[in-house]
């Protein structure tokens, strides 16, 4: 399987057979996260057999099942002028590439993954954070059955919006040519919050852009990263600078 057949097959998963992951598995993934750790400003973390930031109904709100492993991603997103708020570092959009590209990783090796941007007990993730750090969002992580049950499925529709048809996701100053439209199939694919996909793409005088109308929202951060990594993969080459608005490199 190749990454952009990972792209078509990849669905949001919350019920998980708790089955331990096998040791080439746990080692491939290990492997991965330890590389792309190696990019500065990249903290991922893997927890393997211990769901108990998942636990209980009142705690993911019943939309997550079985979970055992997942993957933290950890950033300085604590306002230093208010403790108490939060907001998108220079690093969050860059952990939203590495971490869905994780994903997708995982994906061909048969396994399936979510995003949970909130609703996990973050006190109950086993790391050692300094001041200013926190778990900014996971990615739940293991083996699935091949079909959503039901209960997955209902889920799914309760918390997906209407996808966006490809021509509300970017904008162009001449008609988009086909390696273009290419990238922007993978961004429709994407994973975002609540399904918003709120990255707009630019394609114009020649260049290409991705930004997002509010780039320290958290979710908003992480969402371009990922969309940006889709796009990339979509097209088959090519590479991004991160930063909102930043240029895509053909």
């Amino acid at each position: 399987m190749t990454l952009r057949e990972a792209i078509e097959q990849r669905r949001s998963r919350r019920k998980y057979q708790t089955t331990p992951l096998d040791s080439t598995t746990t080692d491939r993934l290990l492997g991965l996260i330890a590389e792309y750790n190696k990019i500065d400003g990249v903290d991922m973390r893997l927890v393997l057999n211990d769901g108990s930031a998942f636990a209980g109904l009142r705690k993911n709100y019943g939309m997550l099942a079985g979970v055992r492993n997942y993957i933290g991603l950890v950033d300085r997103i604590v306002d230093p002028d208010n403790p108490t708020k939060y907001r998108a570092s220079e690093n969050t959009e860059k952990m939203g590439y590495y971490g869905e590209l994780v994903v997708l990783h995982a994906v061909m090796l048969g396994l399936g993954t979510c995003w949970v941007g909130g609703s996990f007990d973050r006190k109950s993730c086993p790391f050692d954070l300094v001041s200013g750090e926190m778990v900014a969002s996971t990615i739940t992580i293991g083996p699935v059955s091949e079909e959503m049950n039901l209960r997955e499925k209902i889920i799914r529709s309760a918390t997906h919006r209407k996808t966006k048809m490809i021509e509300e996701m970017y904008v162009s100053d001449v008609l988009a040519p086909d390696w273009f439209i290419n990238g922007m199939r993978a961004v429709q694919r994407a994973p975002s919050a609540v399904n918003r996909q709120p990255v707009l793409f630019s394609y114009r005088k020649g260049e290409i852009t991705a930004a997002v109308s509010n780039p320290s929202d958290i979710g908003m951060a992480f969402d371009l990263g990922i969309a940006k990594l889709h796009f990339e993969i979509g097209v088959g080459s090519g590479t991004w600078d991160f930063g909102n608005g930043a240029v895509f490199h053909c």
